[in-house]
């Protein structure tokens, strides 16, 4: 008996790295996977290595998300657990040297991937009463990275999308959480920057640390969390700083009212 036996996944970018790791485990517990991803090859083939199905979309492009999680819907019965986790990068660290493409490029699968899966799952999860949504964000998520600013603002945009949604899913019995992995053995490190690391004694964390993370993250029930995954240590949620209250008479240490 596996902890996710009964369970549908829907996984983006699951044709390699992280993606492909969290299929086999998920798979290994007993779930029902849908593949999602651009690279039909690639993903075609991890799905049907558990025995899944496979979905091709860009994660990019809204009516595709949708397409997929319908066709989950319609082959597989349901939706219960979605890994938002396709994602690149860029490596422009001059910002007078990138390009509007670059741009649009990334924060498209990084940002809007996210949003539009996210839109897409809530419908989905309401009709099986409830569910998990998990979204790749990155170390870079909570702390600057200078290598690639525009990478690193696409993945802050994810902490707080996800962070902010929370409370509001948490009405539908639907969990929203990131894991935010420090530097990672995938495809998304070019050879040379892999090579550096280890000339440099740099530990790289395998895919399967991180598709271990996001396996505890759905399985807790806690919500509006970002669990940060490091080498050496298991995944733990990040844990945030109240900002300043204000200094007005009768509202030192009020917080601005959130929608519950």
């Amino acid at each position: 008996m596996g902890v996710l036996d009964g369970k549908v996944a829907l996984i983006t970018g699951a044709g390699s790295g992280i993606g492909k790791a969290t299929v086999e485990r998920f798979a290994a517990e007993g779930a029902r996977i849908c593949a999602v991803d651009f690279d039909d090859t690639a993903g075609r083939a991890v799905a049907e290595g558990v025995d899944g199905l496979y979905v091709h979309a860009d994660a990019g492009e809204a009516s595709e998300v949708e397409a997929a999680f319908a066709a989950c819907e319609r082959d597989l019965g349901g939706v219960d657990i979605v890994y938002l986790n396709a994602g690149i990068a860029i490596g422009v660290s001059d910002m007078t040297a990138l390009t509007d493409a670059e741009y649009h490029r990334i924060m498209r699968v990084n940002v809007d991937g996210v949003v539009w899966g996210t839109r897409a799952a809530i419908p989905a999860m309401q009709r099986r009463g409830g569910g998990a949504i998990v979204a790749t964000s990155s170390l870079a998520g909570l702390i600057p990275f200078a290598m690639d600013p525009v990478y690193d603002l696409s993945k802050h945009a994810v902490v707080g999308f996800i962070r902010s949604v929370a409370p509001t899913l948490r009405a539908f019995g639907i969990t929203a959480n990131t894991v935010n992995p420090g530097m990672t053995d995938t495809n998304i490190l070019s050879d040379d920057a892999k090579a550096l690391f280890a000339a440099n004694d740099f530990p790289l964390m395998p895919a399967s640390q991180i598709a271990e993370a996001v396996l505890t993250v759905v399985t807790t029930g806690r919500t509006g969390e970002c669990w940060v995954c490091q080498p050496g240590r298991d995944a733990e949620p990040y844990r945030f700083h109240d900002v300043p209250g204000p200094r007005t008479a009768g509202a030192q240490g009020r917080r601005p009212p959130v929608t519950p």
